[in-house]
């Protein structure tokens, strides 16, 4: 019986940090999105157990480190689904590469249901784990994918390529530029400002083709680390 009360103790300060998250990102989630959240995040901790899809296990770092990590992103990556400049076949489609646990798909398809997200991962005890999530969450607006993203085809193409902890920005565009629509927007999720990597983008090349479009700095509640997004687009695009 202690058990159960200390269960639903730490189910409580779970839903109010999130809760608390939510409003610092300005995020105004019905309560049925925040149940949802929940149970994804229940998800997580369950198959993490025997499938080992994140090195986090503490419940209350991956409510931070991932779940609140991830929504700290979304205002950028709906914004940029539904800009104006991308071909309307394309626009609100979002594809999350490397996903592995769902992140920031998952959390993305969950806040913003009108956006279409599917998920990539070459691992597939993972893409397993993101199916089971959008069947028991019921979440008609997000798919999955298992195999690499290069060779993966899509004739309408994409408003938003994101990733997270996935690869360095110039394998990035490489693997996963090809996916992108006119006008669309590469997002990737970085930590601390990427210089080396922008650096060694410039090296490779890659700006003759890809400009820089913007940098922002996200703070994710509960979490006290540098994130930045790093925003990319065709030079010969809108």
């Amino acid at each position: 019986m202690a058990g159960y009360r200390q269960q639903a103790v730490d189910e409580a300060g779970q839903r109010r940090r999130l809760e608390a998250g939510l409003e610092a990102l300005g995020l105004n989630l019905a309560a049925a999105q925040v149940e949802t959240l929940l149970a994804y995040l229940g998800l997580l901790r369950k198959w993490n157990a025997t499938y080992n899809l994140t090195a986090i296990r503490n419940p209350d770092e991956m409510l931070s480190h991932h779940l609140l990590d991830s929504l700290a992103a979304v205002p950028v990556l709906a914004q940029n689904a539904r800009d104006g400049r991308v071909a309307e076949g394309a626009r609100a489609r979002v594809l999350d590469v490397g996903s592995g646990g769902g992140m920031p798909g998952l959390p993305l398809a969950i806040a913003e249901p009108s956006l279409s997200v599917l998920m990539v991962d070459i691992v597939q005890k993972k893409t397993a784990f993101l199916t089971q999530c959008r069947a028991q969450l019921r979440l008609t607006n997000a798919a999955a994918h298992w195999g690499p993203v290069e060779k993966l085809e899509d004739a309408c193409g994409y408003a938003v390529i994101t990733s997270r902890a996935f690869a360095e920005l110039g394998d990035f565009i490489r693997l996963s530029g090809h996916l992108l629509a006119p006008g669309g927007r590469l997002v990737a999720m970085k930590g601390v400002y990427p210089h080396a990597e922008l650096e060694r983008m410039a090296q490779a090349g890659l700006e003759d083709q890809w400009e820089l479009e913007a940098v922002p700095r996200i703070t994710v509640p509960g979490l006290d680390a540098e994130r930045h997004l790093v925003v990319l687009k065709r030079r010969d695009g809108p």
